[in-house]
């Protein structure tokens, strides 16, 4: 085998890593860490550190590797009975199960390690963070409330990025926490909107699956709603500038926007909601946020 051979060997591999845990999905909850490491370091007075920074970033990205690995492993049974994951790297036989597996444990006990290195509190937190998020792959089992367990497991993000910093609680962070948490819950009730059909034959359990399709959106409406509101309210509470409100104007309207579309009766725009739009109102929300820290 040449070097070469080995090196594109070795990229093909990284690659279906980085597919089997949808990477490019980092965009959802990332954002909403840089905005509570910012809030630490301006809103609440603490020193900028470049190394907690990147401990920080690395907690996120052990942690939802491990999520979504363990995801997948867990779902491969399923994800070979259904025509649009039949695909994804486990059920093709890309990955085998037990290396999914494997990739989880390291991932956790990175996690778990670079927490230890930021403070006591996050440390122990982090098994309860741990748990959450691996708990998540087993709800969907049992309670069509699967999607808000997804969404408190996303909405870690702010809230835990600030606790890295300052290592106490505070109420702003909560409030982006709760907003994160109905976004989440509300979006990826719109993803299982293409699996209804599927986990209602196969006794799996969602909010589309148990309500229908008309109901399961309006439910996904409400919660916009309420991250909406929380998204705003914080700005309010934390006496936040102008520039946090046009931020939370987009948010709001790239929300509005991605229901209308999904409709009842054509989800052929599900993906562009749930990817694009859902990634674009994330990324621009955390840059007026943190620019409106920063001035």
């Amino acid at each position: 085998m040449t070097a070469e051979t080995t090196s594109i060997s070795f990229g093909a591999r990284v690659r279906n890593y980085l597919s089997l845990i949808k990477f490019s999905h980092t965009i959802f909850a990332l954002p909403f860490a840089f905005i509570g490491f910012t809030l630490a370091v301006k809103y609440y007075g603490q020193p900028f550190q470049w190394l907690l920074l990147l401990k920080m970033l690395l907690c996120m990205v052990f942690a939802r590797t491990s999520a979504m690995a363990f995801n997948r492993y867990l779902d491969r049974r399923f994800d070979a009975l259904n025509p649009r994951t039949a695909k994804r790297e486990i059920p093709a036989g890309v990955i085998k199960p037990g290396n999914a597996l494997a990739f989880t444990i390291i991932n956790s006990a990175l996690f778990v390690a670079t927490t230890l290195l930021i403070n006591t509190l996050c440390f122990w937190l982090s098994f309860v963070a741990l748990f959450v998020i691996l708990f998540y792959s087993y709800t969907k089992r049992f309670t069509a409330l699967c999607h808000l367990v997804l969404g408190v497991g996303l909405s870690l993000s702010p809230l835990g990025a600030c606790l890295a910093v300052t290592g106490a609680f505070h109420v702003l962070p909560v409030l982006f926490s709760v907003g994160v948490l109905t976004w989440v819950s509300g979006f990826d009730i719109i993803y299982a909107l293409q699996d209804e059909e599927f986990d209602r034959s196969h006794d799996l359990h969602s909010i589309p699956a148990a309500l229908g399709i008309r109901r399961a959106l309006s439910v996904s409406t409400v919660l916009h709603i309420v991250s909406g509101a929380v998204i705003i309210f914080a700005g309010v509470y934390g006496h936040l500038n102008w520039l946090y409100f046009i931020g939370a104007a987009f948010y709001c309207g790239l929300l509005i926007y991605q229901h209308l579309l999904v409709k009842p009766n054509d989800l052929s725009k599900v993906g562009m909601a749930f990817a694009n739009t859902n990634g674009i109102a994330s990324v621009v929300f955390a840059m007026f946020t943190i620019g409106s820290l920063l001035i």
